[in-house]
């Protein structure tokens, strides 16, 4: 369907993809991992068509071959509705069929003409899309109840991706490229992707960092290493993958410390013999050194001499032909919680309140919840049903609408938001880092190191600062600050899958509460001790 040959892409200096070679089947389900900044996303576009590589070939092996891309950002005119982004305009289906018989025909007579070709490829597209029901794509997606003349610009992020979703799908390709389809979907819209995908009769490559999306619906792993820019497969789900990863880095350990034992063993022998060497020389051995009397009685000087020799020659072989690197531990942010402190032992109390933002028509009502000393708890739900509101009512960026909200008297509250919104855009990481933080530039620079902020990052005004690089910057000053009860709004939203994983490590290390709106079921399932699902109003506990 797909063939890629010996692709190479750099910018300037930085070299992002060397030597890429692969093939997509038709039917193939493959996600593509690799830490944030190593080159997945470029080459997504070089696939789809909306870049160059410097060098090497991509062949499309499928004739007629539809590709549909989701993109990451959201690159849609914010005048356009909702009608004309997924391409809902009236088609006069006669029209459509007269066509087709026309430029069948002309083919009879000019088989090889391409231009005749891509008309009629276009026009049969045309008329299979006239039996598909919109509704059905866009129905699972939350989207069907909208006006179709709503303009996009008035949609939440989370609808213009699904929106974007709706109108690859509803095209009918043969191969989808997927770059952070998960990234707003709810865990209910999850699973219907999930379902899609795995239903889809044509290839998907997937890039996400959402690892139960990825076990769910892929059967191989193509993988981008960081440092040398070049893309490895494996076989099987991202859970299949982890375990190849574990293996290959626990073979390279062992056979890298048998390498150094059998150095350290080369170089003693070779210094001993040195030894003997320079006794000899001296026309005496020690009296009480047997071995040196026996060996200087058996052997001549200059044989001794080049024992030595020999093996520091096999020592530089080693070093120089044979050498057995030492595995880099996998690409991660390293976070590391403090101890959380003294503790109140009501860390929060509510009783019968009520939220939103009108006394008239709240969002929740008659919530009764408490969190003691260092609960790990996981809040979820649909899109829009009022998880971040609750963070804000209770952080104090909301007032109450009814009821009770009370915060143990030892509770330092940090609250992480979704939008980011609280960096501010012109400081820099470090002044926003020395700004909650006793830290002079110094330790305010090794602490950022910690989170991949190196060279002249730290200096970068936040506005310029990606998303994944702002999430770490807020989860850095969370920890600087030595909070002992975290809401996190959608906290691990950027972060890839490595990052991700350390960062539940931290958590789970963690000596506070916790409280965190999370749609990755990876995380839930290896941290949360409660989870509080927020439905029709009320939240309820599922696990506790």
């Amino acid at each position: 369907m797909l063939s890629v040959h010996h692709l190479n892409k750099s910018y300037g200096i930085q070299t992002v993809l060397q030597d890429i070679t692969f093939n997509i089947s038709a039917g193939e389900k493959i996600g593509l991992v690799g830490p944030n900044g190593c080159g997945k996303t470029t080459l997504m576009r070089i696939l789809a068509g909306l870049e160059s590589a410097d060098s090497g070939k991509v062949s499309q092996t499928f004739p007629g071959l539809r590709i549909g891309y989701l993109a990451q950002g959201f690159d849609l005119p914010l005048d356009a509705t909702i009608r004309t982004t997924l391409n809902l305009s009236a088609v006069d289906e006669a029209a459509l069929e007269t066509e087709i018989a026309s430029l069948a025909q002309a083919l009879t007579v000019s088989a090889a003409d391409p231009a005749l070709q891509t008309r009629y490829d276009t026009a049969l597209a045309q008329l299979s899309s006239l039996d598909i029901h919109p509704e059905s794509i866009l129905a699972p997606l939350g989207l069907a109840g909208l006006d179709p003349q709503t303009p996009v610009g008035q949609l939440s992020g989370g609808q213009k991706t699904r929106l974007l979703l709706a109108r690859i799908l509803l095209a009918e390709p043969h191969l989808l490229l997927l770059d952070e389809p998960t990234n707003h979907l709810d865990i209910a819209m999850l699973e219907w992707l999930e379902g899609w995908v795995r239903r889809f009769k044509g290839a998907v490559l997937i890039v996400s960092h959402d690892r139960a999306f990825l076990d769910n619906t892929v059967g191989a792993i193509f993988e981008i290493d960081p440092n040398t820019h070049q893309l490895k497969a494996y076989p099987g789900s991202y859970s299949d993958y982890a375990d190849q990863k574990q293996a290959e880095f626990d073979h390279q350990q062992q056979a890298y410390m048998d390498q150094q034992q059998q150095i350290a063993q080369l170089r003693a022998a070779a210094g001993h013999i040195r030894s003997l060497t320079k006794m000899k020389k001296g026309g005496k051995a020690d009296g009480g050194d047997k071995f040196a009397k026996g060996f200087f009685g058996n052997r001549a000087t200059k044989n001794v001499a080049g024992r030595a020799k020999h093996i520091e020659a096999r020592i530089q072989h080693i070093l120089e032909e044979e050498k057995i690197d030492k595995p880099r531990g996998d690409w991660q942010v390293k976070l590391q919680f403090g101890a959380a402190g003294h503790q109140s032992r009501d860390v929060m109390s509510i009783e019968n309140l009520s939220i939103g933002y009108a006394p008239e028509n709240p969002i929740l009502s008659g919530l009764n919840l408490h969190i003691g000393p260092g609960q790990k708890i996981v809040l979820t739900g649909e899109n829009g049903s009022g998880k971040t509101t609750l963070l804000r009512t209770i952080a104090g960026r909301l007032p109450t609408l009814g009821g009770a909200l009370k915060l143990g008297a030892a509770v330092k509250l940090g609250y992480m938001t979704q939008e980011q919104e609280s960096l501010p855009p012109e400081q820099t990481p470090l002044a926003s880092l020395q700004a909650v933080a006793p830290f002079n530039e110094t330790e305010a620079r090794h602490f950022l190191h910690f989170l991949l902020f190196s060279g002249d990052d730290p200096l970068r005004p936040n506005h310029s600062l990606s998303y994944g690089e702002r999430a770490r910057l807020q989860l850095g000053l969370l920890i600087a600050q030595g909070c002992n009860f975290l809401l996190l709004d959608e906290p691990i939203n950027h972060l890839d899958i490595a990052s991700r994983s350390r960062f539940e490590q931290a958590l789970r290390q963690f000596e506070g509460a916790v409280l965190a709106v999370v749609h990755d079921r990876y995380f839930i399932e290896r941290f949360a001790e409660t989870v509080w699902l927020v439905e029709d109003g009320q939240v309820k506990t599922l696990l506790s």
